[in-house]
């Protein structure tokens, strides 16, 4: 009886609740996404696994966010899409070729006979890249992000020119309203758009970061300000709300960190070769002892041009691995070019840079009522590991299921927690309710 009498308490406690959850309608709040544009480069693109192709740009960050705004009023967003998943990269060693097809994951056997999985990419001839080239012009295209697009290549009219005629980067002639005299700012303004999601700024810095600092220069603040200013100014000029995002700290990025500075590994017969080749020769500032050491890169201010690397410097993903692993490169005579090395002191002017242009983009945000989105807290988050959906995911290269096969931009995965970001900051600034994005066809790193 007493047993009974448990078990109809018990019923009577769960069949008498009636609980009910007060989840609101989707709703604009003060914002208007009738018209909603998008102005960037690399990572509002779409760009993953080292290229522009189309399932990335149909599951972009901007393409997300419509399709959540379609709860609100939205209507279909318009992109220019590519004519396939292989897509098109640019290659980051142009002596080998221009372009370049996404990567994917397959077996690649190592200069040591060791098969495992690696990203694997083909080149791609001028000639055969004729298909991505193609231009797709229209006023309705509103994903106005072009890959590798700093922002003063938003004014420029020659941006617009095709690869044919000299352009080195292919992806605004094929969208540009006018090729070779149209601008992309033009051409976003005309769009007289009601809501503007931007992130502006990382290519002006990465595309320094990326080559090593080797002939590429980072614009002063006051001119990213002064050109963020006109951009921002000219497309709220008729009342648009929106969201930017700030700029990442290059550390967040497996790109800049996988390589370790110090991953020479020797043992003590090893090391005593190489000092026996720069001691004698007066080089007494590279030595190497058993165990991890710095690689040897060019650097024009130490003795004999060159020196090892050390605590606070950074290999990028770009390196030859291979020559490292089997021939030296590093370590005697063919030193690590300037080009794959970030040293100290291009550490210092990218993160001068990188602090200097998100004060810039916070106040800016503030100006034109824009909400912004913390990027350079969320993705040192992801580094330290973030948790979606019982998924635990981080920034490590392939097995972290956040970034791409580049290192660099993230997989379809990752783009879909960074628009969730996005979101979340809309709804607080406008007193929206968009709800976040569930995305089950979004393809994280694809093993065979």
């Amino acid at each position: 009886m007493k047993k009974f009498v448990i078990f109809f308490v018990f019923s009577f406690l769960i069949f008498s609740c009636n609980p009910k959850l007060d989840i609101p309608e989707p709703s604009a709040g003060e914002a208007n996404f009738s018209k909603m544009i998008a102005v960037g480069g690399n990572y509002l693109a779409g760009y993953q696994d080292g290229a522009l192709y189309k399932k990335g740009q149909s599951l972009s960050i901007p393409a997300l966010l419509a399709e959540q705004f379609k709860l609100v009023g939205g209507p279909h967003f318009f992109q220019a899409l590519m004519p396939d998943n292989s897509g098109l990269g640019l290659n980051s060693k142009p002596w080998e070729s221009w372009f370049i097809t996404s990567s994917h994951l397959g077996n690649k056997t190592n200069c040591q006979g060791v098969t495992s999985l690696s990203p694997l990419k083909n080149t791609i001839s001028i000639s055969a890249a004729t298909p991505y080239l193609t231009g797709v012009a229209g006023n309705g295209i509103q994903n106005l992000a072009v890959p590798y697009a700093s922002l003063a290549n938003y004014f420029d009219p020659s941006f617009g020119i095709t690869s044919i005629t000299g352009n080195t980067n292919p992806y605004y002639a094929r969208i540009a309203s006018d090729p070779g005299v149209s601008t992309l700012y033009e051409d976003a303004r005309q769009q007289n758009a009601s809501f503007i999601t931007a992130w502006l700024g990382m290519e002006d810095i990465f595309n320094f970061a990326s080559k090593g600092g080797s002939g590429v220069t980072i614009p002063t603040s006051s001119s990213f300000s002064n050109s963020l200013d006109s951009l921002l100014g000219g497309l709220t000029a008729n009342g648009a709300k929106g969201v930017i995002a700030n700029i990442p700290d290059f550390r967040s990025f497996p790109y800049y960190t996988l390589v370790a500075w110090d991953n020479a590994d020797l043992r003590q017969s090893q090391a005593d070769s190489l000092n026996d080749f720069y001691t004698p020769s007066g080089l007494t500032h590279i030595h190497f002892e058993q165990g991890r050491n710095g690689f040897v890169i060019e650097d024009a201010s130490a003795f004999g041009g060159f020196r090892q690397m050390h605590v606070g410097e950074y290999i990028s993903l770009s390196v030859p691995v291979d020559s490292m692993k089997c021939y030296k490169y590093g370590l005697l005579l063919n030193v690590v070019n300037d080009r794959y090395v970030l040293d100290s002191a291009e550490v210092h002017e990218i993160d001068q840079a990188i602090n200097a242009y998100n004060l810039v983009i916070a106040q800016k945000a503030n100006q034109y009522n824009l909400a912004l989105v913390d990027m350079n807290t969320y993705l040192k988050n992801v580094v330290s590991g973030i948790k979606w959906n019982g998924v635990d995911l981080n920034a490590v290269f392939v097995s972290g299921g956040f970034y791409s096969l580049d290192g660099y931009h993230p997989n379809q995965k990752g783009y879909s927690l960074i628009a969730n970001e996005f979101i979340r900051v809309i709804n607080l600034k406008y007193k929206a309710f968009i709800p976040d994005v569930f995305c089950t066809e979004c393809d994280g790193v694809k093993f065979p």
